[in-house]
């Protein structure tokens, strides 16, 4: 597979069909163990105080300022680890300068870039995926890293026959005993059948004692049925098994919608009577305060009548008073005014 379909180059269904959309989480797992290999853990997070990276970091976006931080300072841990001097970068470095610092030493690696440098801004996906992964081989190659030939467990041999029954032990050492050697047959055929008239006997003489020790008669049981009841009601509080409700069961939801169902219905009946008692109290008190008010209407009206004339003369009066006390202040304001002109003169 080549680099550009390792990073999803080409359409889904020409070049290798649906399952490139995977390929970062894939490569996400290999450079994840070419970077324990380097000794990251160590020699990285330890050093820099952060937390272990895991199989789907940078296949995922999660935090982006976190994970480009967490990019550009991998990147940087194994340029030096590839024998190159390389700056830690700072969280306020210029991000577009970062970038363009670690793809030029990409390219002097003679590795293709063939993708705009703001993909890598983001901190996520497969071009940072990528880089890093150019990285860590240049890393292999400087620290001159081999594998070694695997080694494989030594597997225990497991027992072909397991016998598990009485019976089946004895059948098979009457079957052993008729068994032939092929030691006394060196010399004979494996495909040709051979008769041992010795093992046959003995085979014979096996069958009947194992036959003789057969029962005859059907097993029946001798337990007394009070007992057995007694040793039933004795271990039965042990037998128990309490099960764990989980909430997140949807068994559990649906009994609670039911039960919270059954719970309504029967407050909105218990409600129900106690506002239709409520209804009519509150109508026969308005009819009451409606019949009560007609009653005083009709008793006071010829009060409110006279009333209305009282208003009316009062009215009528206080509009008298106020011509007549404005002619009077008019004729004060005029004798005034001839004394102090008499008394200038």
């Amino acid at each position: 597979m080549s680099e550009d379909k390792k990073r999803g180059g080409g359409d889904d269904g020409e070049d290798g069909g649906p399952g490139l959309l995977y390929m970062p989480f894939v490569i996400m797992e290999e450079l994840l163990d070419k970077l324990r290999l380097l000794d990251y853990d160590r020699d990285f997070a330890r050093k820099m105080n952060l937390k272990p990276i895991n199989r789907h970091y940078f296949a995922v976006q999660t935090n982006p300022g976190e994970q480009f931080y967490m990019f550009t300072s991998l990147a940087a841990w194994l340029l030096r680890k590839s024998g190159r001097h390389f700056e830690q970068p700072q969280e306020y470095d210029d991000p577009n300068a970062t970038i363009s610092s670690i793809l030029e030493e990409v390219r002097k690696y003679g590795h293709p870039v063939d993708f705009p440098p703001s993909k890598l801004k983001q901190g996520w996906g497969e071009h940072c995926i990528y880089v890093l992964d150019r990285l860590a081989d240049e890393a292999f190659k400087s620290t001159n890293f081999s594998w070694r030939r695997p080694q494989y467990p030594e597997e225990e041999m497991e027992e072909e026959n397991i016998v598990e029954d009485d019976s089946e032990l004895t059948l098979n050492e009457i079957e052993k005993t008729a068994a032939i050697g092929t030691s006394d047959f060196e010399d004979a055929d494996e495909d040709e059948p051979i008769l041992d008239l010795e093992g046959l006997k003995k085979f014979n003489q096996n069958k009947q004692t194992f036959e003789s020790h057969k029962p005859e008669e059907i097993l029946e049981s001798t337990t007394d049925a009070a007992g057995w009841k007694l040793e039933v009601e004795r271990v039965m509080p042990q037998l128990r098994v309490t099960i764990r409700t989980d909430n997140k069961d949807w068994r559990v939801h649906l009994e609670q919608m039911h039960q919270h169902n059954d719970g309504i219905e029967t407050s909105l009946n218990e409600s129900k009577i106690h506002l239709d008692k409520l209804q009519d109290e509150i109508s026969h008190t308005l009819e009451k305060i409606s019949s009560r008010e007609k009653y005083i209407n009709s008793q006071l009206e010829h009060l409110l009548v006279n009333f209305r004339h009282a208003q009316d003369a009062l009215a009528e009066t206080k509009e008298k008073y106020r011509q007549a006390s404005g002619g009077v202040t008019s004729e004060v304001k005029n004798t005034s005014t001839d004394h102090r002109r008499i008394g200038e003169s």
